[in-house]
């Protein structure tokens, strides 16, 4: 398009005009869109990072808050009627900046604490005077099947990090935070309290292990004395997933070689994190 300009004085279009340029005309499905992305990107368009994002933004639309959420199993909560003595522990190994707070019944969600709203009462070692009823804030409560772009939009609307999960009896199914959704457009989001630093390796109280997928298959056969090739696949989520023979989903269990794996975190690209405990280690503890 002629903008009047003479081709010496017209700026360099940037990569999202160019992109903007490239692709022209309907589409009819996403899948459709998605091939000339990745036909630009092989232009040099732009990077494949810049793809990968690309893709993981169109993908949330088509997920559902039970896809990403964390297990109420998994998640650390604080019952409204526990003295911070008791809790506090949680919250420190935890690492975590919000905890939600469960009243008496599973589906009785009163609110969601802040640590720092209970690090005064820490300092000044007045944790006697300390009423969780007074400091704890509002939760927002979505249902299992909400959509991650709208979920996206009503956190960043409200300024949310966090909301409760609820099932379709109205029970507390888990929690899911914005983290967790953005992670499904840009990746993995690690922090300094992630898996205890650097380690891809942790052993629960219960005896299984929290084990991230990138964990290479060398280092995991130190720490579970197992033989696994590493002649075929660099990591265990490479392995694993070749032993499910598709792409899984959290949830999802497989036994190799006497180990129960499950896939605890995934998104539609890859696994992130799984659980690996004996055949008959007790679930109960």
């Amino acid at each position: 398009m002629n903008d009047g300009r003479s081709p010496e004085n017209q700026e360099p279009r940037s990569w999202f005009d160019r992109l903007a340029s490239a692709i022209t005309g309907d589409f009819e499905t996403k899948t459709e869109l998605i091939r000339e992305l990745r036909e630009a990107k092989d232009r040099g368009l732009f990077n494949q990072e810049t793809l990968t994002i690309m893709e993981g933004a169109l993908a949330v639309s088509d997920m559902q808050v039970r896809e990403v959420m964390i297990p109420r199993a998994q998640m650390t909560a604080i019952r409204v009627d526990e003295h911070p003595e008791s809790f506090l522990p949680r919250v420190i190994e935890s690492a975590h900046s919000r905890f939600p707070v469960l009243g008496d019944q599973t589906s009785e969600v009163v609110g969601i604490l802040l640590a720092k709203d209970l690090l005064p009462y820490v300092l000044e070692s007045n944790l006697d005077r300390f009423n969780i009823k007074e400091v704890v804030r509002p939760a927002r409560r979505v249902p299992e099947s909400k959509r991650l772009d709208q979920l996206l939009k009503e956190f960043r609307d409200n300024r949310a990090h966090m909301a409760v999960v609820i099932d379709e009896y109205g029970e507390v199914a888990g929690l899911v935070t914005i983290e967790d959704v953005l992670e499904q457009i840009v990746g993995e989001i690690e922090d300094e309290h992630d898996h205890e630093e650097d380690s891809t390796i942790r052993l629960q109280k219960d005896g299984s292990s929290l084990v991230k997928a990138i964990t290479e298959i060398s280092d995991f056969n130190d720490s579970f004395s197992t033989q696994f090739s590493d002649e075929e696949f660099d990591t265990i989520g490479g392995l694993v997933t070749h032993a499910f023979g598709h792409l899984p989903t959290r949830g999802e269990t497989v036994t190799i070689d006497g180990l129960v794996f499950t896939v605890l975190n995934a998104d539609n690209r890859r696994i992130r994190l799984l659980e690996v405990r004996p055949p008959n280690a007790d679930r109960s503890l």
